[in-house]
């Protein structure tokens, strides 16, 4: 029970990683808000996890919608000490001119902006507490590029430097910034990384990794609970690699 009395809010919830995050916080007794622009995959999610989950409907990239996000949070939960930055989208792969204007702002609203927009508007409540722990999950993609997703690994290059710097501004405040680096997993963006989705495509993605697997929700979710805990009080800045050794 490392996060008894926490709460929380996990983005990109609806399902993947986010869903197993909150899953694995839940079990370590916090409170989870669900939100994903999904909003009824969000509070399916979270009836299925029992009455120390919710579930809201959120853009990330909304300024509006992440006040409504953290107003939800406060006021089914009083208080807000974790935030997720989980909510992520890719391109397809393409060679980096032909990936639209479209999705590119689509890539930077949701892996970037989010980032931004809650260090605006979610970070004044954790230092006014002097107490909080923000988690970015980042991406292998941001250290180890992959051809043809050029704009996916800058986003993700850019969330683990942001992850950095607000880990040297927030200090002073009491408040924790660490990112996760997984490697591709079992959830619906798999088919987006790897352009096709096919036994033969699976296993040359699964090839570059020692290990041998995809990352999971619970992989992510058991690095993410460690890094939220006050296990990790003396931790702060690392972007850590869940990855199967993919990175070495």
């Amino acid at each position: 029970m490392k996060l008894a009395g926490k709460t929380a809010i996990v983005t990109g919830a609806a399902s993947g990683f986010g869903a197993g995050i909150a899953a694995k916080f839940i079990a370590e007794g916090a409170q989870v808000l669900l939100a994903d622009i999904n909003g009824d995959g969000a509070a399916e999610t979270a009836a299925s996890l029992g009455d120390k989950a919710a579930g809201c409907q959120a853009d990330v990239g909304s300024a509006d919608s992440v006040e409504a996000m953290m107003q939800t949070a406060l006021e089914r939960f009083g208080k807000l000490d974790i935030l997720v930055n989980n909510a992520g989208v890719t391109h397809l792969p393409a060679p980096m001119e032909e990936v639209s204007e479209e999705d590119f702002n689509r890539v930077f609203n949701v892996n970037m902006k989010s980032i931004y927009l809650a260090g605006r508007i979610i970070v004044p409540h954790m230092k006014a507490n002097k107490a909080g722990a923000i988690l970015n999950i980042a991406s292998t993609a941001g250290v180890s590029p992959r051809p043809n997703l050029n704009w996916y690994n800058a986003s993700k290059g850019w969330a683990i430097t942001a992850t950095k710097a607000m880990a040297v501004e927030l200090a002073p405040f009491g408040v924790r910034v660490n990112a996760l680096n997984p490697v591709a997993g079992e959830t619906p963006l798999l088919k987006s990384f790897m352009g096709e989705d096919t036994p033969e495509v699976r296993a040359k993605f699964v090839s570059t990794i020692p290990l041998g697997r995809f990352s999971t929700a619970e992989d992510m979710g058991n690095a993410a609970s460690f890094l939220c805990s006050e296990e990790a009080s003396m931790i702060t800045g690392v972007a850590m690699e869940v990855d199967g050794g993919r990175c070495i």
